[in-house]
């Protein structure tokens, strides 16, 4: 089954991730073994999964996740939906 995936990082920053073997993957991140990024930031820990059917979808989804700010991440690992709107908008251009 696909995954995406989002880990606290030691260092409190997070991390995403897509895998079709999400047991695989988080003891691979957990011995150093995983993504260079958290390798140097150990330990981590996972805060936020989602499932998918196909692993395209889960691969769009991370992506989409890691173009996000903080503030957009955080209400998602804690389940703020409604907030996921307002992080995503984006200024309007003033009238000058």
């Amino acid at each position: 089954m696909p995954y995406l995936y989002i880990l606290e990082c030691a260092d409190g920053t997070t991390y995403v991730g897509s895998t079709t073997d999400l047991d695989r993957r988080l003891a691979q991140h957990a011995t150093g073994e995983g993504a260079a990024y958290t390798r140097r930031r150990l330990p981590v820990k996972l805060v936020y999964v989602e499932e998918y059917s196909r692993i395209d979808d889960a691969f769009t989804r991370e992506k989409q996740i890691q173009n996000w700010g903080r503030a957009k991440r955080d209400a998602l690992i804690q389940g703020r939906i409604a907030d996921l709107q307002r992080f995503g908008r984006r200024p309007r251009p003033r009238n000058t």
